[in-house]
């Protein structure tokens, strides 16, 4: 019979997971290790048995992990994709995620397969699969459309069957489901469409499967709150067809019939599913162990602080989101009998419950590191090395476009390469570097040679990376060319921190004059012209924002002698101190991505009267954000109130001293000082109601009679 047993924390820190939980959980090489993906920046190893972790990697302030951390099970490194589709490798020894091998591929990631016995695997966001090896020797390499337009993928798992790797995955679309097998190595691919026995549109995404014989058992629950199970054939005749496949009911009502997201399904072995959700319409939430041979519910444990509907199993151990901490509840499970679905199974006193492992794989055995160690050596030499790609031109066309770089007019390359532009296929990857490599060449060459709306389309393309082009943003910094710059920073997820305060300090010192010639991009500004608004808000200083006032009797000394100042430098905190080019400019650099540690070193080159006028502009945004009960900024895409913060931060710990010698900076860094203090007062006040409401939730939690009638006096402060 089945048994949960005693749940236990595995993670004291609340986790970045987000309304949608975390990325995933996936195994290490080394028995009871995990690594655990936030949907943040951070990759957390932790060891479940000590309840502690073992390390922790983050990648800069900006990029985000798109795809679950996994481990190479062949050389014990651990892979990791952000920003959909740069690749990092590193290992225990590594401390910062931007000292490692990076790769940055041609399509964007959905998710890396890795399992005892053989590569990892990728699976592209359009269907295809590529093997990791394969991969990094061309990470430029053309990366074909399995699926339709409009298809999505939404869930995923990989098998190893009669010794091949196999992916499975289901995708989306118009509210219809298709399921794709794929045998790896093969690279053929059958497709099915997957048919409910009721309406289709009551499909949840929400899948688990296993490998029975030649046969994939799908599981999918749904709407009404039961498990329909699908047979897909591993091998198909007719790869070409679109098959069809009828799922027949498996489990009848395991949860409320619910279209929310907070459910869960995972499989245990090829008697037994794991359910997460409510089992009835006024219960909580819990975790129920179902026996789908016999049809009997095994066992339950109620969560009542919530999950994310997110549910991992590996080994003896079921892993999921409780409330804002990770959870790890220990399972074991007997061979499957009737008497033990009923519970009715009797045990020997000295002998204790064998637990069976996730699954029995027939097909891993010695012969898959047969070899694998010979060549463990040389896959790590080959990911620390150097990339360099050597393209060949694919086609005349490419090779006649190459040839009329090097001697042409830039007028006559511009109307060539918008010619060879517009014929664009996921061919021209691998050849977008080659023309931004022989236009980068000849301007070394040739300083008066400035082929500018020729880079500004390349850019444009989306291929390319500050890795595959160094020389591009050194150029458009000689030439001050600030559009260009601006573009860069916008597309480009890998640019050093150096570089990024070279952009800083151009677009610092620029003219407005030289601006006012310039197409900027102005869609992270807002018009911050009108501050008769701002003006009255500071005639009522007890009037508090979010905490924020700007009179505090602790710097009435301070107020005092600013008053002796002319009228005229109250407008510095109510009117934009740049203008609205140069601030689109500045959000490009809140918005890039950074490392603190790198970052600092840079940002004391800058000039003190730059750095004083930044400060403003950001003291300048956070009073716009303080302003709006959202505590944002309008526009399409601007800056986050945290970005302003870090930003701040960032300059005050590397220019402080220099700073506070200016004299027109001293009103600015005590309205810094005077907003800081009212932030840790709010987050103060707010962390006294956290901790209110977690009382009054164990309070609850510990009433065990309901019946008995009784008065609470709680003392919040």
């Amino acid at each position: 019979m089945a048994a949960l047993e005693e749940e236990f924390t595995l993670s004291t820190v609340v986790l970045n997971a987000g309304p949608d939980g975390l990325l995933g959980v996936e195994p290490s090489n080394k028995t009871d290790q995990f690594l655990v993906t936030d949907r943040g920046r951070t990759v957390v190893l932790y060891k479940v048995s000590d309840q502690k972790p073992l390390g922790s990697w983050s990648v800069k302030q900006g990029q985000t992990i798109t795809c679950p951390a996994v481990c190479n099970f062949q050389t014990g490194e651990y892979i990791v994709v952000h920003d959909n589709k740069v690749l990092r490798i590193w290992n225990n020894e590594d401390v910062n995620l931007e000292k490692v091998f990076k790769a940055t591929l041609s399509a964007e990631v959905y998710r890396i397969h890795s399992i005892q016995g053989t590569e990892p695997w990728v699976l592209f966001k359009e269907g295809a699969v590529r093997g990791l090896e394969a991969l990094l020797a061309e990470p430029q390499q053309k990366i074909e459309t399995v699926i339709s337009d409009g298809e999505v993928i939404k869930w995923t798992k990989f098998f190893m069957v009669y010794r091949h790797p196999t992916v499975i995955f289901v995708t989306e679309k118009h509210g219809k489901y298709f399921a794709y097998v794929q045998m790896c190595k093969s690279y053929n691919f059958t497709k099915y469409t997957l048919i409910l026995g009721q309406e289709e549109k009551s499909i949840i995404p929400n899948f688990t499967a296993h490998v029975d014989r030649k046969f994939i058992c799908l599981m999918s629950l749904c709407c009404d709150g039961c498990i329909y199970e699908t047979l897909i054939p591993i091998y198909s005749s007719d790869t070409a067809k679109d098959h069809r496949l009828v799922s027949s009911l498996l489990l009848k009502t395991v949860v409320t019939g619910t279209t929310g997201n907070v459910v869960g399904l995972t499989t245990l072995d090829s008697d037994h599913v794991a359910v997460l959700g409510p089992p009835l319409p006024i219960s909580k939430e819990c975790i129920s162990i179902w026996n789908i041979k016999f049809q009997t519910l095994q066992t339950s444990k109620e969560l009542p602080q919530g999950t994310s509907g997110q549910l991992w199993y590996y080994g003896e151990h079921l892993f999921m989101l409780h409330g804002k901490f990770l959870t790890v509840i220990p399972y074991k499970c007997e061979v499957s009998s009737l008497a033990g679905a009923l519970g009715k199974l009797k045990h020997d006193q000295n002998q204790d419950i064998q637990s069976m492992p996730h699954f029995a794989n027939w097909e891993t055995s010695q012969e898959f590191e047969l070899g694998s160690y010979n060549s463990e050596q040389s896959r790590k030499m080959l990911r620390r090395k150097k990339m360099e790609t050597h393209l060949q031109s694919e086609g005349p066309a490419s090779e006649q476009l190459l040839s009329v770089i090097k001697k042409a007019s830039e007028k006559h390359i511009e109307v060539e390469l918008r010619k060879f532009l517009a014929k664009w296929t996921p061919d021209f990857h691998s050849i977008i570097g080659d023309l931004i490599t022989g236009l980068l060449g000849r301007c070394k060459a040739d300083p008066s040679f400035y082929p500018r709306n020729c880079l500004m389309q390349l850019i444009q393309t989306r291929v390319l990376s500050y890795s595959l082009c160094p020389g591009l943003m050194e150029i458009a910094l000689e030439q001050t060319d600030v559009q260009m710059l601006q573009l860069c920073l916008q597309q480009f997820p890998d640019i050093p921190e150096s570089v990024t305060c070279a952009c800083l300090k151009v677009f610092l010192s620029i003219g407005d004059d030289s601006l006012q010639e310039i197409n900027i991009n102005m869609e992270s500004v807002f018009d911050c012209s009108d501050t008769v608004q701002d003006e009255k808000m500071e005639e009522q200083p007890k009037i508090l924002q979010n905490g924020f006032s700007r009179e505090d009797s602790s710097c009435s000394n301070c107020n005092q002698e600013l008053n002796k100042k002319p009228q005229g430098a109250s407008n510095t905190t109510t009117s934009c101190p740049v203008t609205l080019k140069r601030a689109a400019l500045l959000n490009a650099i809140l918005h890039s991505a950074y490392s603190e540690t790198f970052l600092l070193s840079h940002l004391k080159d800058i000039p003190a009267k730059h750095i004083t006028l930044f400060l403003q502009y950001l003291y300048f945004l956070y009073l716009k954000c303080s302003g709006n009960a959202t505590m944002t900024l309008p526009g399409i895409h601007p800056p986050t109130l945290s970005q302003i913060m870090d930003w701040i931060c960032l300059l005050l710990d590397a220019n402080f001293t220099v700073v506070l010698m200016i004299p027109e900076a001293k009103r600015l860094l005590i309205n810094l000082y005077k907003f800081v203090k009212s932030q840790i007062s709010v987050y103060s006040e707010l962390n006294k109601i956290e901790v209110s409401f977690r009382e009054l939730q164990k309070l609850n939690q510990e009433k065990k009679n309901r019946d008995l009638y009784s008065i609470e006096v709680l003392e919040l402060f």
